[in-house]
């Protein structure tokens, strides 16, 4: 397992972006990222294979978020554009023991402590 430390989370008007990072504390393999809204479960936003070159977003983020990841500084990132209210969540980022990009929690076995990001309308 590796430690993970999220930031970047805030406060933003519906229509504006932020952008995460999660810091890994060694090499990881396949990474992803997590929200859980209050009073919901956990669900699946993004994920990013080892290389980069692999990624997949839930149908309800897809063309506004991107996530990317620069293995030199042990980092990955989520650029959230055109935010909106149902955005609002903890955000989680994980990371995998081996590539095989997973979708669901039980496929990450390191987990950040989350960052809040909540957008206003």
């Amino acid at each position: 397992q590796v430690q993970l430390v999220e930031s970047g989370g805030g406060l933003v008007q519906a229509g504006g972006s932020l952008r995460l990072s999660c810091a890994a504390s060694g090499r990881t393999a396949s990474m992803g990222w997590f929200r859980q809204a209050l009073g919901k479960e956990r669900e699946f936003v993004a994920h990013i294979s080892q290389s980069g070159v692999i990624t997949n977003y839930a149908n309800s983020v897809k063309g506004r978020f991107a996530i990317s990841r620069d293995n030199a500084k042990k980092t990955m990132y989520l650029q959230m554009n055109n935010l909106k209210p149902e955005d609002t969540a903890v955000y989680y980022c994980a990371a995998a023991s081996a590539d095989g990009l997973p979708l669901t929690r039980s496929g990450y076995n390191s987990w950040g402590q989350g960052t809040q990001v909540t957008v206003s309308s």
